[in-house]
């Protein structure tokens, strides 16, 4: 984890990565996601912790779950948000990422949610900041921190002990952000057993993550699994076309009902979206009585409050 990820007295300053934070703060993240849940169930007008307080949206990439979910967070809490505008800002004429945060803090700016096609951005602006908080909504292929939280609230709510479960991640993990997150978290909350498979060349480095079991056959990582991550394949992110033929891609590796009933009898099917159906996941596993993947997205803006809440000290 970035040593400007926590202030001197050990609070969380940004959130760049999960990666080092620790389990006492992902589950601190996880617990106060669950109070504010409940706090604004059913509509419920919940505690206006950031009132006064601005955020801004910085999202040099295209995004619909991510920034509705951090706008709708921010706004339930009673902040105000700024959508900054790339294409028609000044970093179009040449003005430096920097220069531009410091602009923003200038205004009295109190947080940026930060999404950027390059690793290290996030990070690159929290060395920059003087006051304000940088939430990373996503950066290249490195890390997604907020999916990873809202994955694991997810799966914490069926299954509160991690120890006992095995956990499958199916498709494109090399060029995944939303798969390093994830493994980062279910490693730090100590997940039984942690499996990895996709074709070869989609899969990392073996030694990037060593306490994951690697799968060639889907059917054999799906044996016993009790909840199923499927990802979809990120062809913006490879730099050349390293799957040809999805139709063979879905045989292979596609969930399907059929391919489902080798997983455990009530295993969680999981997706980060946007999904892909018919290529990664079957249209009626994504929409069946195992998938959980709407609850993800729901569960994205108790996340997203409790890290915004968290870092500004509310």
């Amino acid at each position: 984890m970035s040593e400007h990820a926590l202030d001197s007295n050990g609070r969380l300053r940004h959130l760049i990565t999960l990666e080092g934070l620790g389990r006492q703060h992902i589950e601190d993240l996880l617990d106060r996601a669950c109070e504010l849940r409940l706090a604004f169930a059913d509509g419920a007008c919940g505690p206006q912790l950031l009132r006064g307080r601005t955020i801004v949206n910085l999202f040099f990439e295209a995004s619909t779950r991510t920034r509705s979910s951090f706008e709708l967070a921010a706004r339930r809490l009673g902040a105000t948000v700024l959508n900054f505008e790339m294409s028609s800002s000044s970093t179009s004429k040449g003005e430096t990422l920097e220069d531009t945060l410091a602009t923003l803090e200038a205004m009295q700016a109190d947080a940026f949610v930060v999404r950027h096609r390059e690793n290290g951005t996030p990070e690159r602006l929290a060395r920059h900041a003087k006051r304000a908080a940088v939430l990373n909504a996503g950066d290249g292929n490195h890390a997604h921190p907020t999916q990873g939280l809202l994955d694991a609230l997810t799966i914490r709510d069926r299954h509160p002990d991690f120890s006992r479960l095995k956990v499958t991640l199916c498709g494109d993990i090399r060029h995944s952000r939303v798969a390093r997150s994830d493994l980062h978290v279910l490693g730090a909350l100590g997940t039984g057993e942690i499996r990895l498979c996709g074709p070869a060349a989609l899969m990392p480095p073996v030694d990037e993550f060593p306490g994951c079991r690697v799968f060639e056959d889907f059917d054999d990582a799906l044996s016993g699994s009790d909840v199923l991550i499927m990802l979809r394949l990120q062809r913006e992110r490879m730099a050349e076309a390293l799957v040809s033929d999805e139709a063979e891609y879905f045989r292979r590796f596609g969930l399907t009902s059929e391919r489902l009933r080798h997983a455990a009898p009530e295993a969680l099917v999981m997706h980060p979206g946007p999904m892909n159906r018919g290529i990664e996941i079957a249209a009626d596993v994504a929409d069946g009585p195992q998938s959980v993947i709407l609850e993800q997205v729901s569960n994205g803006i108790p996340v997203r409050m409790a890290a915004l809440a968290s870092l500004l000290g509310a």
